[in-house]
């Protein structure tokens, strides 16, 4: 039987082999990655929390292999494609791509031709849930001091990657995002995540 996204132990174990591996910010973010999905998914009728933990939790563990840029979401996805992790192995890729378009994103393709050809495939056919969106939005809520603004977290990853075209466009995604689990949980996500307001912009926030 194939069990489509690891149980909490088996994440947290594997969340900290990969920081032994390559250690870094991207381990403090994941773990508030993973409070934020659980907080709003506590507060939606059709999510598992504990699945929506998980899920945050390993997004990023494809920053297991070292320092690299999109290469992350492919080494994620075998990583967890290997292990029968298919929902996890989804969520490795789309946790970047809130708009379905690989031209889109703002990172460097530090992978081969057959792994760019893996997720330009993967984002034609792949077909989005709850978890995939909640992902999305809670990794740009959360950073490696805690939650944030939305705002900071743009600002964060445009420091770090640069800006391009598509650029306005990801941010209106992850606020339509944004508006969309608010209508489910009835309030802002600001006010279910401790000290959001007050967390302040440091630099290299993951």
């Amino acid at each position: 039987m194939r069990h489509m996204y690891p149980d909490l132990k088996t994440a947290e174990k594997e969340l900290e082999i990969a920081g032994t591996m390559n250690p870094g910010p991207w381990i403090k973010h994941s773990i508030n990655t993973a409070h934020a999905c659980g907080f709003i998914a506590e507060r939606c009728a059709n999510l598992d929390p504990g699945k929506a933990y998980i899920l945050g939790l390993m997004h990023d563990i494809g920053r297991r292999v070292g320092i690299c840029q999109e290469r992350h979401m492919v080494a994620g996805y075998q990583f967890c494609m290997d292990r029968g992790w298919d929902d996890q192995a989804r969520i490795c890729i789309s946790h970047s791509f809130m708009i379905q378009d690989i031209g889109t994103n703002l990172g460097k393709w530090d992978v081969s031709p057959e792994e760019y050809r893996l997720v330009e495939r993967f984002l034609e056919t792949a077909v989005y849930d709850d978890y995939d969106r909640l992902v999305q939005l809670c990794d740009s809520l959360a950073v490696a001091t805690g939650f944030c603004l939305l705002e900071k977290r743009f600002v964060d990853v445009s420091l770090r990657y640069g800006v391009n075209e598509h650029v306005v466009d990801r941010w209106k995604a992850v606020f339509a995002l944004k508006d969309y689990f608010e209508t489910m949980i009835g309030c802002t996500v600001y006010d279910i995540l401790p000290g959001v307001k007050e967390n302040t912009f440091s630099g290299a926030m993951i």
